[in-house]
């Protein structure tokens, strides 16, 4: 088969908007199945019990969703802080670079 979505690479936001476009869906189907349910003969307990279920499912995977973003926008955020902190951490004097043999430094 050939490239998917166009062949270009997901920007790096594609996360976020798609787990917003699961929480969208799952609402619409909230809405969706109880009223395909009543046309297809189910009482209205019965589809109202379905969406009150679906709701509720939706309502704990958006808590999740959401948590897991901001737990990888802390991650995230900490690699910055590490990989823009590493020049500094060498000592205050000491040297950067490979090893500089000095005049009395045994040889091979």
């Amino acid at each position: 088969g050939g490239p998917r979505h166009g062949g270009t690479a997901a920007p790096a936001a594609a996360p976020q908007e798609s787990a917003s476009d699961v929480v969208r869906w799952a609402a619409f189907s909230c809405v969706l199945v109880p009223v395909v349910l009543v046309g297809y003969g189910t009482s209205l307990a019965g589809a109202a019990g379905a969406a009150l279920g679906l709701a509720a499912v939706t309502g704990v995977c958006r808590v999740l969703l959401r948590q897991s973003e901001r737990g990888a926008a802390r991650a995230r955020a900490e690699r910055r802080r590490a990989a823009a902190g590493r020049p500094s951490r060498a000592a205050p004097g000491a040297r950067r670079g490979g090893r500089h043999a000095g005049p009395n430094a045994p040889g091979d």
